[in-house]
């Protein structure tokens, strides 16, 4: 029965979410902030990541790849299929589920727990649209850029250490990662990134708004965001692979 509470729960959450805006101006300028707190303050995080996994997979391909039936090229091939499928869209947004996600789990539950949200009501603010829509435009807006990013610095990555190890050349990996190229691939990973970018913004939000307790609750429901929305993002991810890769 808690299962359904929550799901209705949170469908009357986004319902109030997405309600008409009080005054537009204020919205957009928050809109702004949080594009620069959640999306450009993990550029860092998705390009170093990005390019150690780049280069774990390529090391990895190379041995199990290791006959010599196999041309080389197949390393980069490898790679970069993996990054474009299934790292730099599901991977990524279960490593941004944890940072964004207990970031506005926290931020928002703190709010609750001092009585800003209640203050805001008073006013005859919307909290719910003005705290939570800018952050879900703002993560449903980054995503795809992050995954452009994560694809290309984890190819990057991939091409500096195979040559370092010397598992490959550079001339052979860029024909592996030229190699029967689907572009289609990447318009499948960049609506995964919309509805993950979704649920990584509205699932920890929910935690946070209707927290109840201290400081010791907001780090609980901190704790519940992050594992929910990774299930989230699995389940998904198995849907949306399933409609839209058959």
């Amino acid at each position: 029965m808690n299962f359904f509470f929550n799901i209705g729960r949170y469908f009357s959450m986004l319902k109030k979410v997405f309600a008409r805006p009080e005054k537009h101006k204020m919205y957009i300028k928050q809109l702004f902030l949080e594009i620069d707190s959640l999306g450009v303050n993990s550029v860092g995080i998705v390009i170093v990541i990005s390019i150690f996994i780049g280069g774990i997979m390529t090391i990895q391909f190379a041995y199990s790849l290791a006959n010599p039936l196999y041309p080389s090229s197949l390393i980069g091939l490898g790679t970069r299929d993996t990054l474009i499928l299934e790292f730099s869209s599901t991977m990524l947004a279960l490593i941004m589920a944890g940072k964004i996600g207990s970031n506005i789990t926290s931020e928002i539950g703190t709010m609750r727990v001092t009585e800003q949200i209640d203050s805001l009501e008073i006013m005859g603010i919307n909290s719910a649209s003005y705290l939570i829509l800018p952050k879900i435009i703002a993560v449903v807006f980054v995503f795809p850029f992050l995954y452009i990013l994560s694809v290309f610095f984890g190819i990057l990555g991939g091409m500096i250490t195979g040559p370092l190890v010397g598992v490959i050349t550079i001339p052979e990996y860029i024909e592996g990662i030229q190699w029967l190229f689907e572009p289609y691939y990447i318009t499948f990973s960049i609506i995964k990134m919309f509805v993950f970018g979704f649920l990584v913004a509205s699932v920890p939000a929910y935690f946070g708004y209707y927290v109840q307790g201290g400081a010791l609750q907001v780090g609980k429901a901190s704790t519940k965001a992050v594992v929910n929305t990774n299930i989230l993002i699995l389940f998904f991810d198995l849907i949306l692979t399933r409609l839209l890769l058959t």
